[in-house]
């Protein structure tokens, strides 16, 4: 069986689109289409539904796809381990983090790795949906590790690696500044600042909030989380934020909500960690936490 047509089955499932699975393998579509023909004929089983705008896995292309994967992994492991003997670690890893947020030293785990391992491409990427963005890159592919803030869906492993709890902010002057303590209903009908949706702790927010029965009036969305605080200190409204970033200009109060706390693990797709560079730098990863 040739692993390249293996390839255009796991891409194909991750995109659910023809035309982005070849633009993301570098080849014409016709090419992919006939090489997902060429094996389903060799496995003997139908792995897709296509229509004209996309492609959806058949029952047995959802069994099969894990396998697939475990295949490829176990390929790309083989080949790393044969292009390292005598030369080092080599390969590529792809992480994904936060925008503008560091839960801890990044940069300087990432210079120690890049100096003791020269011969592996650490590249760093993030999403404009964090968390949710983030399992999702992982996932399909496009990703060998991330920081992530909400459980993980089957097929990945993750080791937490940061908590923390949640605050509420305001600005100095406002009239709650002076307590120690506030609740969630005592903010209710404030203006808030928060995240774009898909941020771990704003699904993990809005799920809390939509327990207490709170719709709350939202007058600024900001890209990354360390942003939040300079809009509270504006005065634009308050927030309620994982204590972990910088909040000069801003009140910082308890919340007396029994909210669970804000959890960074460190999140792998299960088989990923057979390639010797992304074990390398995973356990780079936990050793600095």
């Amino acid at each position: 069986m040739d692993t390249r047509m293996l390839e255009y089955f796991v891409t194909v499932a991750d995109e659910s689109n023809l035309t982005r699975a070849a633009e993301r393998l570098f080849v014409a579509q016709s090419t992919v289409s006939a090489g997902l023909r060429s094996l389903e004929r060799e496995l003997g089983v139908r792995l897709f539904e296509r229509s004209t705008k996309a492609v959806s896995l058949l029952p047995a292309g959802e069994a099969l796809l894990p396998i697939a994967r475990d295949v490829l992994d176990g390929i790309d492991a083989l080949l790393s381990t044969a292009n390292e003997s005598g030369l080092g670690l080599r390969g590529r890893v792809r992480v994904g983090t936060f925008a503008a947020l560091l839960v801890f030293d990044l940069p300087g785990v990432l210079g120690r790795f890049r100096r003791d391992h020269a011969g592996v491409d650490v590249q760093l990427m993030t999403s404009a949906t964090g968390s949710t963005g983030l399992l999702d890159d992982l996932l399909r592919g496009r990703l060998d590790l991330a920081f992530v803030a909400l459980p993980v869906p089957p097929g990945l492993e993750a080791v937490p690696v940061v908590r923390r709890p949640f605050v509420a902010l305001v600005p100095l002057d406002h009239p709650l500044a002076g307590r120690d303590e506030v609740s969630l209903t005592d903010l209710a009908d404030e203006d808030w600042i928060d995240v774009l949706p898909g941020f771990g702790n704003r699904v993990q927010l809005d799920a809390r909030l939509a327990e207490l029965g709170i719709v709350r009036r939202l007058s600024a969305e900001v890209a990354d989380l360390p942003s939040v605080a300079s809009f509270v200190a504006a005065g634009v409204g308050i927030a309620v934020v994982p204590d972990a970033i910088d909040s000069a200009g801003c009140r910082v109060i308890a919340l007396s909500d029994d909210l669970p706390d804000w959890v960074v693990s460190l999140a792998v797709r299960r088989g990923g960690e057979r390639n010797r560079a992304i074990q390398a730098f995973a356990d780079a990863l936990r050793d600095a936490t």
